[in-house]
């Protein structure tokens, strides 16, 4: 889209996550590169009231709430050419009319990445430490742990299990190394020495789960991967093990799940679920053993702008007639969250 005129440009979001999004240096910079009416968020591509705006857009800026881009929404966007999402997967926003129009697509995917592996690595070193336990036993107790009670607790050593090499486990992998734990791949597109290279031995998914302490899931949400985890393959998972999920909760089965849970035998900590957000009868709620949050390792509250600036940042190569730095195919999404 090399032009010395801009191109014209459309938010398509819930309008709440704009300011977050795009604080006013980063709007700046966005007003600079396009059309666009910054008090202007479509939420229904029907809207009478956005018609004329839609029709002239050759750029959508989407984001979380923005409704499914599919024949329908498409026909009020004619001159569409690009879309720039400020969120991480596109799987559910894109229809298929939208590829066989050819327009071009590009994801925050790997921005949003950033604090999903930091809240892992986070949650990886306060299991090692048994932070989980201890803290309800000191609630109860009101006296520090014995010698014997803190025997098996530390981060040496500690056996990490990562399924799926996606963008968040590689980035989850990068923040790894400088601890001193062993690190467990499974992914079945990445090869030994890839693994090696990133600083892990891949194995089998069954043999990570026998040999992991600690086993964090981030695998796409696909068919291949639905209930990877069933009941079969959490019974591997050792005694007193941890299950950490960050990725979707349909990589689980929940029932199953649920049942180790309630024994006591496994610890989870569990940032998504199948159903999200579980019902208000669950267990998962109560168990000492299951730290459970709603959703919140992605990106939120000052963490947004990291997305809008990708979204600047594609938008300024566009302009200059580079290459978008992080276009989706729709041949990727048959492997990609």
């Amino acid at each position: 889209m090399p032009s010395a005129q801009l191109p014209r440009a459309v938010f398509a979001m819930d309008p709440v996550h704009l300011p977050l999004l795009f604080p006013p240096a980063l709007m700046a910079r966005l007003q600079r590169t396009a059309e666009i009416d910054c008090a202007l968020v479509v939420r229904d591509f029907a809207d009478p009231a956005v018609a004329e705006s839609l029709a002239g857009a050759e750029l959508l800026i989407t984001g979380w709430g923005c409704p499914v881009l599919d024949s329908g929404a498409l026909t009020a966007v004619p001159r569409l050419r690009t879309v720039l999402h400020a969120a991480g997967s596109v799987r559910s926003l894109i229809g298929e009319a939208l590829w066989e129009r050819d327009i071009a697509v590009s994801s925050a995917a790997t921005a949003n990445a950033v604090p999903v592996a930091e809240y892992t690595l986070a949650m990886i070193l306060l299991a090692g430490k048994d932070v989980f336990t201890h803290r309800e036993r000191y609630r109860t107790s009101h006296t520090p742990p014995s010698p014997a009670e803190t025997s098996a607790t530390g981060n040496v050593g500690r056996r990490v299990g990562v399924v799926g090499a996606s963008r968040v486990g590689r980035r989850l992998l990068e923040l790894l190394r400088p601890f001193d734990n062993e690190v467990l791949l499974h992914d079945p597109y990445v090869s030994g020495s890839e693994a090696a290279a990133l600083g892990a031995d891949l194995v089998p998914l069954e043999d990570l789960l026998r040999r992991s302490d600690i086993v964090t899931l981030h695998a796409p949400d696909i068919p291949e991967t639905h209930h990877m985890l069933n009941r079969a393959r959490l019974a591997l998972i050792r005694d007193g093990g941890v299950l950490i999920n960050t990725a979707r909760g349909a990589l689980v089965d929940h029932d199953a799940l649920t049942e180790e849970l309630v024994t006591g035998r496994l610890q989870a900590i569990l940032d998504v679920t199948e159903p999200e957000p579980l019902p208000a009868g669950s267990p998962l709620y109560r168990l000492p053993n299951v730290v459970l949050t709603p959703h919140i390792a992605g990106s939120l509250g000052n963490e947004l702008e990291r997305l809008g600036k990708v979204v600047v940042d594609e938008l300024e190569r566009l302009v200059a007639g580079r290459p978008l730095a992080f276009e989706v195919r729709h041949a990727d999404l048959a492997r990609v969250a």
